[in-house]
């Protein structure tokens, strides 16, 4: 295994590759004035990022794992009228990071963007903090994801034995079959990682049809249209019913969350500053549309919902499609679909992590930051960042034979580190009065300030809400950990950078033409960003312009 160990910066190494087409050459110069070298290959696509941030929301299976909350939760309103908010909500997320995006076009995504947004006494501190919080948040969406796809494979021997409910060592051995197939396509398949995100569109898009069509066609009983548009029941909760309504769009936030993790490939794409912007917004509009088109049908069938809530494996979808179709071969082919859909959400989710961890061991932000950072030259990818993000989910999951609830809680922990992650870039240029953004090739306009206030309104708000249990009176078991998980991976975060990281680590390189000491880094507009994290003297846009 033949693997590069050097951080990856422009100022510390050579170039290892450069492309022969003059699109990979201005990419790789506009990545050099943003401090780093092009080590990966530059062979995705707008439609593969597109695709990849399609595949890691999953739509269908991200909605038929959580479908226990909004059930509990208020029923056909949260679930309809929930997924069409959070899906706005999410596409004003996706716009405001990606008009930073195509300011500053690097793997380092939202880590970076904190830092040059940032004035030079807070940039280092905002930006460790914050890629933690990313870091903490890709490994746990892919843990998640991985999990309950776990769940949902076990869960499909109960089509034929309603009386199976899993083991706690069956449930945990599938989730690591999981993340190994998925690490393996990640590494033996590198190459073929274009075509695979592609694929997911289409299959994603035939299954959504499937399913629509063999629902509405089979069904002996639906619903009616009051049931489907203004149906509203949280007496499952507890909560009151404007509370039950705000804890049950958990579901639909959790699907909509992977959208800013497609920043981590922007090293891996030709013009990065126009196609993944692109990219992060159209997915999210495509993910909101897919989302309407398949919870309808659902909501016409939808059998008994105490029944659905009595699943012993807490996955009711599988027991949903045998109930319509009224066989469990039938249950099982639909299922089938949703399962094709977790191989691509699993296999992007971990792409993506691994990259996130490279770029920011990159900087030195982890302990051993020069084996993580490495890219191996055989598959060229960053095999040691990948490998790290699957041994730490592996182990994460072990977390299940202690506490299930404890478990669960890694998906509100989940959303919540990446949607605080995503907030904190567009709180700080709202701060610096988004002037790093105003020429930006992706543009708000004069609507910026209001998408993204209004973002980061519902960011906080987010918070809150995730760590509600999904029902009361709480008990030890059905007790939401979210807010105790989330609190420790921060204050970890946050103690560590004060007692260690704050000695060694300056953030991102800073870097210009005139060399890697002198002035501030340009970015792939010919703009310099407004503050330094390595240490040089701040300045306002105005004063950074180059002339």
């Amino acid at each position: 295994m033949s693997t590069h160990a050097g951080s990856g910066r422009a100022s510390l190494q050579p170039t290892r590759r450069r492309s022969s087409t003059r699109q990979h050459g201005e990419s790789d110069a506009a990545l050099a004035k943003l401090g780093y070298v092009s080590e990966l290959p530059r062979n995705l696509s707008m439609m593969s990022i597109l695709g990849l941030s399609f595949a890691i929301m999953a739509v269908p299976f991200g909605l038929s794992t959580t479908l226990y909350i909004t059930l509990t939760d208020g029923q056909s309103v949260t679930i309809l009228y929930g997924w069409l908010f959070v899906s706005l909500i999410s596409l004003a997320i996706a716009a405001s990071l990606a008009e930073i995006c195509s300011v500053y076009p690097t793997a380092g995504g939202v880590y970076y963007w904190s830092a040059m947004l940032s004035t030079k006494k807070w940039a280092p501190m905002v930006s460790y903090i914050d890629g933690w919080l990313t870091l903490i948040g890709n490994w746990t969406v892919t843990l998640s994801i991985n999990f309950s796809g776990g769940q949902l494979i076990l869960s499909a021997i109960s089509l034929w034995d309603e009386d199976f409910v899993a083991s706690q060592w069956q449930t945990v051995l599938m989730f690591w079959g999981v993340m190994l197939v998925c690490m393996c396509v990640n590494i033996f398949a590198a190459k073929y990682l274009d075509l695979i995100n592609k694929i997911c569109i289409y299959w994603t898009a035939a299954s959504v049809i499937i399913i629509l069509v063999t629902l509405l066609t089979m069904a002996d009983h639906r619903r009616s249209g009051a049931f489907v548009f203004s149906h509203f029941d949280a007496s499952a909760s507890g909560w009151p019913s404007g509370w039950a309504f705000f804890v049950g769009l958990l579901q639909a936030a959790y699907t909509l969350t992977g959208y800013g993790m497609v920043a981590a490939m922007c090293e891996e794409v030709q013009n990065p500053h126009r196609e993944v912007p692109k990219a992060m917004v159209l997915s999210v509009a495509a993910a909101g549309i897919t989302g309407v088109i398949y919870l309808i049908p659902i909501l016409f069938v939808l059998p008994d919902v105490q029944t659905l809530l009595g699943v012993a494996n807490g996955q009711p979808i599988g027991l949903l499609f045998k109930t319509v179709t009224g066989s469990a071969g039938g249950g099982f082919g639909l299922l089938f679909l949703i399962l094709g859909i977790l191989f691509f959400a699993g296999t992007g989710a971990l792409t993506a992590a691994s990259r996130c961890t490279y770029a920011f061991a990159r900087d030195g932000a982890i302990p051993g930051s020069r084996l993580w950072s490495g890219v191996n030259s055989r598959y060229d990818i960053p095999l040691m960042g990948l490998v790290l993000s699957t041994v730490v989910d592996c182990l994460l999951g072990l977390i299940y034979f202690g506490s299930t609830a404890a478990f669960n809680a890694f998906t509100g922990v989940a959303t919540i580190c990446l949607s605080t992650s995503y907030g904190i870039p567009i709180l700080v240029n709202v701060l610096r009065r988004r002037k790093a953004t105003q020429h930006a090739s992706f543009s708000l306009g004069k609507f910026g300030y209001v998408i993204n206030i209004a973002t980061i309104c519902w960011i906080v708000l987010a918070v809150v809400l995730f760590c509600m249990p999904v029902a009361i009176p709480v008990t030890a078991t059905s007790m939401n950990y979210a807010s105790v998980v989330f609190a420790g991976f921060f204050a970890i975060a946050v103690i560590w950078y004060f007692v260690s990281a704050r000695k060694s680590f300056t953030g991102p390189p800073v870097v210009s033409d005139a060399g890697p000491d002198e002035g501030l880094a340009v970015d792939s507009h010919g703009q310099k960003p407004i503050g330094s994290a390595g240490g040089q003297e701040d300045k306002t846009l105005e004063e950074s312009k180059i002339a």
